[in-house]
């Protein structure tokens, strides 16, 4: 299972706390931001499975698998035959769940892959070793890993979603695609599989068939705010202003800290002239992130319109900043031409 292109991550280290609702008269914390990533980020489903040895031993196949989140949940899945490794293979991935739980990911690793030796039918071990990887950044084999949960059992629709997802986020589109349907087919109750199949298929121009997906996802995804959002970026894209608007406000009500939908929520209201709310909204984005360099560019745009411009000059010069400490120079030379016509 090969990924076309390596995965580029995005890292924020934030500090320092913009708590007044006064522009321009705050200090401003240390950043790093990458600015406009070049593809959405997919969402994975970390549901780390465990087998039961008591359960294997008295039951066998067909017994349902118990998946392991803040409280226990049923899935039917089937696991595989018995094996005279299959104990020392359930005690290995079980292992491995406790590793995760005490965050030693790397330990962790260990022991589902070689859960995954001792029987290379058990699907969970496989599963786990995936999201493990994906975990520490390691998104090839992650997606082999799922790949060979997919493998050892056809029917486990959370792997399918999963790698799904991890081939989306290597930018391979076509693959994501077919695995994320699969996925659906077998569980069509899946948000994360709905809003992902709405990445892919915004990628691909299908504007209209992405707005269905996230639509589908949002109310299967309901503590989710990413769906939401590409919701709304996807009605930008159409024109349909109003509709991006309660996308986006849809978004930040979930999820309070999400500095892009804040952004884009504030340019929509700067382009109807409510000055007031857009600067809020770019507060706001700055709130949640101090290292969205956009968010001061818009503030700054605004304070402009009202004529603020000794408040205008003090963010533009920190976008400005930011900008070249982040390599855009595009944007760094576009905020020094602002700045000298506000001087």
């Amino acid at each position: 299972m090969n990924l076309s292109n390596s995965c580029k991550r995005i890292c924020f280290k934030t500090s320092g706390d913009w708590q007044s609702g006064k522009w321009g008269d705050e200090e401003m914390g240390i950043i790093y931001f990458i600015l406009n990533p070049s593809s959405p980020a997919p969402l994975l489903r970390a549901l780390w499975l465990t087998i039961s040895l008591s359960v294997l031993g008295l039951w066998g196949v067909g017994t349902p698998i118990m998946a392991q989140t803040p409280s226990t949940l049923q899935i039917a899945q089937s696991l595989p035959r018995l094996t005279p490794t299959t104990p020392a293979a359930a005690d290995q991935l079980n292992q491995g769940i406790q590793l995760v739980q005490q965050g030693k990911i790397p330990e962790a690793i260990a022991a589902f892959q070689q859960a995954s030796r001792l029987n290379p039918k058990l699907a969970p071990a496989h599963y786990n070793l995936g999201l493990a990887l994906r975990q520490i950044g390691q998104l090839q084999p992650a997606a082999d890993a799922f790949y060979q949960a997919i493998q050892a059992d056809p029917d486990f629709a959370i792997a399918y979603a999963n790698l799904g997802a991890a081939l989306l986020e290597g930018n391979n589109l076509p693959q994501a695609k077919d695995y994320l349907e699969r996925a659906l087919e077998l569980d069509s109750t899946s948000g994360i599989a709905h809003y992902n199949l709405g990445l892919v298929l915004a990628q691909q121009g299908e504007v209209d068939n992405a707005i269905a997906a996230f639509g589908r996802a949002i109310p299967l995804s309901s503590n989710a705010p990413e769906p939401s959002y590409h919701l709304g970026l996807a009605y930008l894209q159409q024109g349909k202003i109003e509709e991006a608007k309660k996308a986006f406000q849809r978004a930040v009500k979930i999820s309070p800290k999400y500095p892009e939908a804040h952004y884009n929520l504030g340019t929509i209201l700067f382009n109807q002239g409510d000055l007031n709310a857009a600067l809020e909204a770019f507060r706001q984005s700055a709130a949640a992130n101090p290292n969205y360099a956009n968010a001061y560019y818009g503030a700054a745009l605004t304070f402009i319109k009202q004529n603020r411009y000794s408040d205008a000059q003090q963010v533009l010069q920190y976008a400005k900043n930011l900008y070249t400490s982040q390599g855009n120079t595009q944007w760094a030379i576009k905020a020094e031409q602002l700045l000298e016509q506000v001087r």
